[in-house]
C-alpha cells in the first residue's frame, strides 16, 4: 500500500482543514460547541484516510475510507 503522503486527496483534505481552523478561529466563543465544532470534526477527512493508509490490509483501509466519506 502506498504512503497517504502521495495521495492528492490527503494533501487537499490537509490544506481544507488548515483553512478550517484558520477560518474558525475568528468565530463568536458562543459558537465553539456548535458551528465550530461540526466544521472541525467534519475536516477529519486526512486524518481517517492518513490512519487508514497504516494499518494492514484493504479491507481495515477500506473501512478508514468509509468513515471519512461519511464525516463530511
Amino acid at each position: 500500500m502506498q504512503s497517504f503522503r502521495n495521495l492528492k486527496v490527503c494533501e487537499k483534505a490537509h490544506a481544507l482543514t488548515l483553512a478550517i481552523y484558520e477560518a474558525s478561529r475568528c468565530f463568536p466563543k458562543e459558537e465553539l460547541f456548535g458551528l465550530t465544532s461540526q466544521m472541525r470534526r467534519a475536516s477529519s477527512v486526512g486524518a481517517n484516510i492518513a490512519e487508514g493508509c497504516c494499518r494492514k490490509g484493504d479491507g481495515e483501509f477500506g473501512r478508514f475510507l468509509h468513515i471519512a466519506r461519511i464525516s463530511q
